[in-house]
């Protein structure tokens, strides 16, 4: 922790969704806080560039890869002097706490205030849950600070129970304040709403929850947090949200905007305001990151079996597209296929460097890759669909069990909208009597379904940390793409031979895989993950000296 002195430098006007900066000159914490207008644009530097993330490809699992390897998911990373991953969420916390403190100099009505600290107290509870999944207990800062030795700035560590239980009480709030999804005026599309709070809510007690029963936490209810996720989802889902009926173009600008019901909390950009905000995701899908094989293999064929149970598998693939065919049809809007239409032509394998995988097509837009990294679609934080299989999860969690009812709801409504049908084509659907007469477990199936749809959208990590299985994915080859002689340019074969299977899938003698001609993006030998340690960050050195070792460094790494 550092001290911090913080002033409002720079105020955000709404007008249509456009910016105005007022140069900070103008402005004095003494002078301002006087009215509902001054409190709104207090309230929109929560929705600043500094204060929201973007667009970005996160490498930290088994799920995508890039022509580097990543320090997190290789075991290779060390303890920083300092770090964003500390200080932003802090930075924005203290945001959070200005706001709220400094609104009661307004003298507005209660009611008028409640609606607009409501924001403030749903993005410190967002920003200390991100604190949360990185470092357990942190220390737990509910002020500003007018005194920058204030001693409450040199505080050690909450523990993990105190300050999620300080996040949902900061939800609760916000829930009971915010406006509803239907009565946000048109003008403040992009606004967080009660909808927000409670499927951040819903998010915060599956991972609560599962996190404590797969790490055996102490003093943490398992029990307890599942149902706060399902409690809040089923007031969600009175909310008026449902699916948008095209899983691919829900995440292109077809998507985009408040008449979306899928669409619950979005991080604006366009070019209709000023300053003009943009991004460049499809750009960067081109030479940034790759799909790994290991994620390729979790959707299953249209028998609705998984690839190590169905017949469907072809015993040898003979091209690029073997992987890809009779499967569930998120995989091919997800990456793309042989000779598909894609970044300056027909799709081609191993002929970006990103990697060697299976290249991203999800939400890829050639229009926009075209505008040279000046791309407009929102960025979806919290979508109905993620909401879904929070739920189900949730449910057999807590209850270890799930009815077809239950399954009808959440998975099968996610299968039906993707267009998941078998060869009579029928929607495949996931019941209990299917698990049971094929021999799968209902929960790796419900795992299965939230890997499958919410796949570049950041959550993999999370995933395994939380159920505890990241010792068992993270430290093994990670498989890439096959390769086809005729599909590839010519010399790929020679340039990539030290890393393709043999014809019995052996790479260097052991057992990889069970193709021939699979590129392995990076050996199993040269990645670890230390359980006594990697499942939380390293504290920054800095912190922990600013506070003369009130906070203590997290197990593992403080030898």
């Amino acid at each position: 922790m550092k001290k911090i002195l913080f002033f409002i430098l720079s105020i955000t006007i709404f007008t249509n969704c456009s910016l105005e900066m007022l140069p900070e000159t103008e402005l004095s914490d003494a002078g301002f806080w006087k009215s509902e207008k001054e409190l709104r644009g207090a309230c929109n530097r929560l929705y600043e560039n500094s204060q929201l993330d973007g667009f970005s490809h996160d490498r930290r699992s088994d799920e995508l890869v890039a022509t580097g390897a990543d320090g997190i998911s290789n075991g290779s990373r060390s303890i920083p002097a300092t770090s964003d991953d500390w200080k932003k969420p802090y930075d924005r916390i203290y945001v959070s706490n200005n706001i709220i403190d400094k609104s009661a100099n307004t003298g507005l009505q209660e009611n008028i205030r409640n609606r607009w600290i409501a924001e403030a107290h749903f993005f410190r509870a967002y920003n200390y849950f991100i604190l949360v999944k990185r470092y357990g207990g942190v220390p737990l800062i509910l002020k500003s600070f007018d005194d920058p030795n204030d001693p409450e700035a040199f505080k050690g560590r909450n523990t993990l129970e105190e300050v999620i239980a300080q996040c949902y009480a900061d939800l609760e709030f916000a829930a009971q304040y915010l406006p509803t999804r239907a009565s946000l005026p048109e003008a403040d599309w992009g606004r967080v709403t009660r909808s927000a709070a409670l499927a951040m809510t819903a998010r915060i007690g599956l991972y609560i929850g599962t996190l404590t029963k797969y790490h055996n936490l102490s003093g943490s209810d398992s029990k307890a947090h599942l149902k706060k996720s399902i409690d809040a989802f089923e007031l969600l889902a009175k909310e008026g949200h449902n699916l948008y009926p095209d899983f691919q173009k829900l995440f292109t600008m077809d998507g985009e905007g408040s008449a979306n019901k899928e669409n619950i909390f979005v991080r604006i950009y366009g070019p209709n305001g000023a300053p003009t905000v943009y991004h460049g995701n499809s750009r960067g899908m081109e030479n940034a990151v790759s799909l790994t094989r290991q994620m390729v293999d979790q959707f299953l064929y249209i028998d609705g079996l998984p690839r190590e149970k169905s017949a469907l598998k072809p015993t040898v693939e003979t091209s690029f597209n073997s992987a890809l065919e009779k499967r569930d049809p998120r995989l091919t809007m997800t990456v793309f296929s042989l000779d598909e239409e894609a970044f300056k032509g027909p799709y081609q394998p191993f002929a970006n460097q990103h990697g060697n995988g299976y290249s991203l097509k999800k939400g890829f837009m050639i229009d926009q890759w075209n505008t040279t990294n000046r791309e407009y679609v929102d960025k979806m934080l919290i979508r109905y669909g993620e909401m879904l299989v929070t739920y189900a999860e949730a449910l057999y969690e807590y209850n270890n069990t799930i009815t077809d009812a239950q399954l009808d709801a959440t998975v099968n409504l996610l299968r039906a909208r993707a267009g998941f049908k078998n060869a009579t084509n029928v929607v495949v659907k996931l019941t209990n009597d299917f698990v049971t007469s094929n021999g799968l477990n209902m929960l790796d199936e419900i795992r299965r379904e939230r890997t499958v749809e919410l796949i570049d959208e950041g959550f993999r990590y999370d995933d395994i940390i939380r159920w505890k299985i990241a010792e068992k994915v993270l430290p093994v080859d990670m498989i890439g793409a096959k390769l086809v002689d005729s599909e590839v340019q010519s010399g790929k074969r020679e340039n990539l031979k030290t890393r393709l299977t043999d014809a019995n899938g052996k790479l260097n003698g052991k057992q990889v895989y069970d193709q021939p001609d699979m590129y392995v993006i990076e050996l199993a030998e040269s990645r670890k993950f230390d359980p006594a340690k990697d499942y939380l960050y390293p504290i920054p050195v800095n912190e922990i000296a600013l506070t003369n070792n009130a906070i203590t460094q997290n197990p593992g790494w403080d030898k």
